[in-house]
């Protein structure tokens, strides 16, 4: 059995939801909790050291013989260990497993870096539990107000800085890492492509081009609660009716600008079967090939939102929750990296990423790992044995060229 299937096999079941077949990973429950003391110890168990930082993101790091202080011009790749509900076990995990057993695929040839080498793990990539995502990559790089992130609140009600806070990571703390430009020399992320393209081609690994610019906005719909029985349909006011015309417009809107737009997310109140609702809260999900695209479906879009609120005597409110720019990933890495391994695909991608993140920070890039099914988000998602090990093979290439430097 390989490295590979040994890490793979020991997370396997943490937080796995066997009625569905998915994940239930969100940032720092118990599930969560447990797959970061597993990211300790496999460190720790490689004679790594392990830190964490004011924002709770953990790395692991090999320093080169007779390194004293601060790791400086790191080569760092890894991802994150959260999912979405119900999601697939490769989205994030695929990359964190693929860097360890990319170090031992170095240490098992005798490899001696010049430069050290780094594993990252992330916080709250997905945002599925406070709604904002990349979280702790957003924090460290300025891209996220720490007062912001402090008050965000999951579907409970509990704030980030509570959660953080009984988790053991000081709220007080958080913000702009100082370290991250100076620590990281070049990041490399490995990720499950959430897509078939490599499929279509044949080709089990590929290199990022870009990230499409995306985003997530809260439309609130308010109305008046009443009877559902009692209420003639010439008195109401009824939030759900706009809320389900916006939710029809977002999929026409997204074809006529070549775009996506998805609400897969609804908090509806009072939430019973005989009241007509007060308030309905939708989350989307819009991400565009351009900004200008983008803008534009978002634009109509809210438009829409109001016409179909007033034709109903309700109103809509629009907040935005995140924004991201297009990432065009620098073509110097994605050149070194094509260098190492010969004539790759280079993919965009419509999903967001850490890597996209830090790339307005250090220098960035992306492997991709073929999906024969195309599904992400989903227990469908899936990567087979071989192409998972043609990943690490890639990444371990690509470590001992920049550590080797």
């Amino acid at each position: 059995m390989s490295t590979f299937d040994g890490l793979w096999a020991e997370i396997g079941d943490v937080g796995r939801h066997r009625p569905t077949g998915g994940y239930r990973r969100s940032a720092w429950d118990d599930a969560d909790l447990t797959l970061r003391e597993w990211f300790a110890g496999a460190a720790t168990a490689r004679g790594m050291d392990v830190d964490r930082d004011r924002n709770g993101n953990l790395w692991a790091w090999w320093l080169p013989t007779g390194w004293t202080g601060d790791p400086v011009d790191a080569v760092v790749t890894g991802s994150h260990l959260d999912s979405v509900p119900d999601g697939g076990a490769f989205d994030g995990p695929l990359g964190v497993v693929s860097s360890f057993a990319a170090v031992d695929a170095l240490r098992a040839e005798g490899f001696a870096p010049r430069r050290p080498i780094g594993i990252v793990c992330f916080a709250d990539e997905e945002g599925a539990r406070f709604g904002v995502a990349c979280v702790g990559s957003r924090l460290s790089t300025g891209a996220l107000d720490p007062d912001r992130a402090r008050g965000l609140r999951d579907g409970d009600g509990r704030t980030l800085a509570e959660v953080l806070d009984r988790a053991g990571v000081d709220p007080a703390g958080l913000g702009r890492d100082d370290r991250l430009a100076r620590r990281v020399g070049s990041f490399v992320e490995l990720h499950v492509e959430q897509g078939r393209a490599l499929d279509r081609l044949d080709r089990p690994v590929a290199v990022a081009s870009s990230i499409w610019p995306h985003g997530r906005w809260r439309l609130r719909f308010t109305g008046e609660a009443n009877h559902a029985g009692a209420t003639l349909l010439a008195d109401r006011h009824d939030p759900m009716l706009p809320c389900a015309a916006t939710v029809g417009a977002a999929r026409v809107r997204a074809a006529q600008h070549g775009a996506v737009a998805t609400v897969g997310k609804l908090a509806v109140t009072p939430n019973g079967a005989n009241a007509i609702a007060s308030e309905v809260v939708a989350v989307l999900d819009a991400r565009g090939p351009s900004e200008a695209v983008l803008d534009a479906l978002t634009r109509d879009l809210f438009a829409d939102a109001a016409a179909h609120a007033r034709a109903e005597g309700t109103e809509v409110e629009v907040v935005a929750e995140s924004l991201s720019p297009v990432v065009e990933f620098p073509d110097g890495p994605r050149a070194r990296i094509r260098a190492v391994l010969g004539d790759l695909p280079v993919l965009p991608t419509a999903a967001g990423h850490d890597a996209g993140v830090l790339a307005t920070e250090v220098p960035t890039a992306m492997l991709f790992v073929r999906n024969p099914t195309g599904v992400s988000h989903s227990p469908a998602e899936h990567a087979e044995r071989d192409d998972c090990l043609a990943g690490v093979d890639a990444l371990t290439a690509v470590l001992r060229d920049g550590a080797g430097s």
